[in-house]
């Protein structure tokens, strides 16, 4: 594959095939150090201040919402969770809603001037309504995508365990691609490409990684039968405490909320249900996209995100 010139290069391209002839938002990588050294990075489209900030899902990184922006048409801020993309990987290895929501919560303080329409897929999802429930100052309205508690949010078709169980590093980018490839994943090659390289890195020795942390852990269990057992018997003991502390944290919302999901993604028909009975003031849509609805239909998630932030 041919390295790009930046991050932002594959922008003009994304906007040609959504038929976007408008000029493009300018894009930039913000960094703040956290108070315990780690950082926090994410991208902030547009002149003035964003008034939208988007949260990717598990494994992915802040440039999965870079088509839904540019269809959007606001100025956005999409932040890397900690432990992908330019953010510091976590030594304590606890990505969850509620371990995440306090470093995203800075962010918003530090690169936002105002209330944010706050969006979140999957993982990000969880995060978004614990920052929400914690500070409710920060966010005008809540969006939640394809997820709800009691959901794995690093759940998904099995080629993706087998995907990030193989090997941690590439001696160039196109091995990732082609490996993604034959595991059915990234679509044409071109979009794999442009997935690949926004979401791994060159290492000091010149061969190639992963950004995300959870491919690295997904490597070590793989290799380890012992620490495999030993996570599969803590994830299990956690499952049920972070189903009721994320159905808490939604019920302490008192921004407007709504989720969207995927009419093939990860949320069920029961899923929803529970989130209805147990949110009676928050809305559902369905819409005709699996999991990842950001990269699948940005331009319809897009519009309808413009219209939540009543500029529709």
């Amino acid at each position: 594959m041919i390295e790009p010139i930046d991050e932002f290069s594959f922008l003009p391209e994304q906007a040609a095939d959504l038929g976007i002839d408008a000029p493009l938002p300018h894009g930039e990588r913000v960094r703040l150090k956290l108070a315990d050294g780690r950082t926090l990075s994410a991208l902030r489209y547009g002149d003035g201040p964003p008034v939208v900030t988007f949260l990717h899902g598990a494994g992915l990184n802040a440039h999965t919402w870079d088509t839904t922006i540019l269809a959007l048409g606001l100025p956005a801020l999409a932040i890397d969770l900690p432990g992908h993309g330019d953010s510091s990987w976590r030594a304590d290895l606890a990505y969850t809603g509620r371990a995440l929501a306090p470093d995203v919560a800075t962010g918003i303080e530090t690169w936002t001037a105002g209330p944010q329409l706050l969006v979140g897929q999957s993982l990000g999802g969880l995060t978004a309504a614990a920052v929400a429930a914690s500070h409710p100052e920060l966010v005008r309205e809540l969006v939640i995508i394809d997820i709800t508690p009691g959901v794995d949010p690093n759940a998904g078709p099995t080629q993706i365990s087998g995907f990030f169980a193989g090997p941690t590093d590439w001696a160039t980018r196109d091995e990732m691609v082609d490996r993604a490839l034959a595991f059915g994943l990234g679509g044409a090659r071109t979009a794999a490409e442009r997935g690949v390289y926004l979401n791994s890195r060159m290492r000091p020795d010149g061969r190639f990684e992963w950004k995300h942390h959870f491919a690295h852990l997904a490597a070590a269990m793989a290799a380890s039968p012992e620490l495999a057992a030993a996570a599969a018997a803590q994830q299990d003991a956690a499952a049920g405490v972070l189903s009721v502390t994320g159905w808490d944290d939604l019920a302490a919302v008192t921004a407007p909320t709504l989720l969207i999901r995927g009419d093939h993604g990860y949320v069920t028909d029961a899923n929803a249900a529970e989130f209805q009975v147990l949110v009676p003031a928050a809305s559902v849509e369905v819409v005709p996209s699996g999991h990842n609805v950001q990269e699948e239909i940005p331009a319809d998630l897009g519009a309808r995100l413009r219209t939540a932030a009543g500029k529709g």
